[in-house]
């Protein structure tokens, strides 16, 4: 058994962290020593892995604890993981592409620039109805 310290520095995921996903019942809230520490078994900290991992890719605590429910399962369906797997990688997608029209349009914006020029293009344009750089196509 490991203290949350431990489970910390084995698993990477922050002290507070781990705190926040027992409170959100991401992982299950560990046993406690008769001076009341939190103690972790390796499965835990295993498990804490598992979801420092999911956020490192991006996936939301409701994917997350989904995946954790499923590795519970002997009779899981791939199928499903991937589906949903698919699914954050369009909406990755999709934030690719806004991250993209606002790289152009800030550079765009940002090319029409002069140093020390009083009146600045940038700003001007951003305060016309008529600016074309929209991010909400």
């Amino acid at each position: 058994m490991f203290t949350i310290g431990k489970a910390s520095e084995q698993s990477g995921v922050n002290i507070e962290t781990i705190r926040y996903y027992e409170r959100e019942g991401v992982v299950p809230k560990p046993g406690r020593s008769a001076g009341g520490r939190r103690l972790y078994s390796s499965d835990e900290i295993a498990k804490l892995r598992f979801v420092r991992r999911c956020r490192d890719l991006g996936f939301p605590i409701s994917i997350i604890q989904t995946f954790l429910s499923l590795t519970e399962q002997s009779d899981r369906s791939c199928g499903e993981v991937k589906a949903m797997a698919e699914n954050h990688l369009g909406e990755i997608t999709a934030k690719i592409e806004n991250l993209v029209r606002l790289q152009d349009a800030l550079l765009s914006l940002s090319k029409n620039c002069d140093d020390g020029s009083a009146a600045c293009p940038m700003l001007d344009a951003l305060m016309k109805d008529g600016f074309g750089g929209s991010l909400h196509e």
